[in-house]
């Protein structure tokens, strides 16, 4: 995608240096672009664990680029076990989304090939690569499959435009580039297709306010902001017409692990005869789980980022402030589980599927 007109992924080797990676800053956002250095795998893991990257795709993508830095540093007489402890440090940054975890085990894969620490350097780095590039052609097609849903849905509006509810940021910011949940507006959108979005501000880190608006802004696409809690009021005015989010973790039964309400969203839109969809990469998938609810791990995040919120004040200084009383605690879980029941379809690289086991595995054979 494109930063003032200049195109970005989130993630890259840094031209002229190859031995550093490079990331968007995504703390700064909105209110600052910035990039960042990142020169060892304890700095992506640091990356990972502050969100100064985050987004299931995105930290897949990040966590191979992380085993490919630890590949460059790891001594030859314990390179294994070298690549091994790195892998666990980056599997241990964020339990939730399955790509992370997918990703360390992808570049162990690749680089137990190799018959030498040099080779498997030269093997970590094409493998890091390929997971990046493989990342963009998913949300390509993901986007090319999700613009159908649009486009009929337009056709029976009449060209009036079609508005999409999403919550939190499954983006080009949360991938290496195009996004999960933002792929099918972003290709309605180039082809003259009129949608508008309703944002959820995604509280508490409000990555929807934040990153979201910041990046439909960059590419043109209209959209308004709203309160975490609006959502049911517009399902039950007609000013929703479906609802698209991404997902951190789906189980071979279609239950579906991402940020925190989107449960609640799933439910309103149910009871108001809503489509609720959900795009995602075959990384996001987690083969090995049939119930969410229970076996999904859901990461719980420091309380302060319930207590505090950051932002820049009317002077354009950016400052943290406190937001309930001194003495009260608080609770930051980052994530609930949509069961497959309140999920219309699924939206990934092979195709649109129902969610339930016998429709995935349709779409992914090679699983059963």
């Amino acid at each position: 995608m494109k930063v003032d007109g200049k195109p970005y992924r989130t993630v890259w080797l840094k031209a002229g240096d190859e031995r550093v990676v490079q990331v968007i800053n995504q703390i700064k956002l909105p209110h600052v672009f910035e990039t960042q250095d990142v020169r060892c795998v304890e700095d992506m893991c640091r990356a990972i664990r502050d969100m100064t990257v985050r987004g299931a795709g995105l930290i897949g993508a990040c966590a191979g680029f992380g085993m490919y830095l630890a590949a460059l540093e790891a001594p030859d007489a314990s390179f294994d076990l070298a690549m091994e402890k790195a892998g666990a440090a980056l599997r241990a940054t964020r339990p939730t989304a399955s790509n992370l975890a997918w990703a360390v085990d992808r570049m162990l894969k690749a680089i137990a090939v190799g018959l030498s620490p040099a080779q498997q350097r030269v093997l970590a780095k094409a493998a890091a690569l390929r997971i990046a590039d493989e990342d963009v052609q998913h949300c390509r097609r993901i986007g090319e499959h999700g613009l159908t849903v649009i486009a009929e849905l337009a056709r029976s509006k009449r060209d009036a435009p079609v508005n999409i509810l999403t919550h939190c940021n499954a983006g080009w910011l949360a991938f290496v580039d195009i996004g999960s949940a933002t792929a099918p507006i972003y290709a309605a959108h180039d082809v003259g297709i009129p949608v508008h979005v309703w944002v959820d501000e995604t509280r508490p880190r409000n990555q929807g306010a934040s990153l979201t608006a910041w990046e439909l802004g960059q590419h043109g696409v209209p959209h308004t902001l709203i309160s975490d809690n609006a959502g049911g009021h517009l399902m039950q005015h007609g000013l929703v017409d479906m609802v698209i989010t991404g997902s951190d973790r789906v189980t071979r039964n279609g239950d579906v692990a991402n940020k925190i309400g989107t449960y609640l969203k799933a439910l309103a839109a149910r009871d108001n005869g809503i489509p609720f969809y959900v795009a995602l990469p075959s990384s996001t998938f987690d083969f090995s789980l049939r119930d969410g609810v229970t076996n999904i791990p859901i990461e719980e995040r420091d309380a302060a980022e319930v207590r505090f919120v950051s932002g820049k004040t009317t002077g354009g200084a950016m400052e943290s402030v406190q937001i309930c009383p001194d003495s009260t605690g608080a609770r930051n879980w980052g994530f609930d589980v949509t069961p497959a029941r309140l999920v219309s379809k699924l939206i990934c690289e092979r195709g649109l599927c129902d969610a339930n086991e016998a429709a995935i595995l349709a779409l992914f054979p090679e699983q059963r």
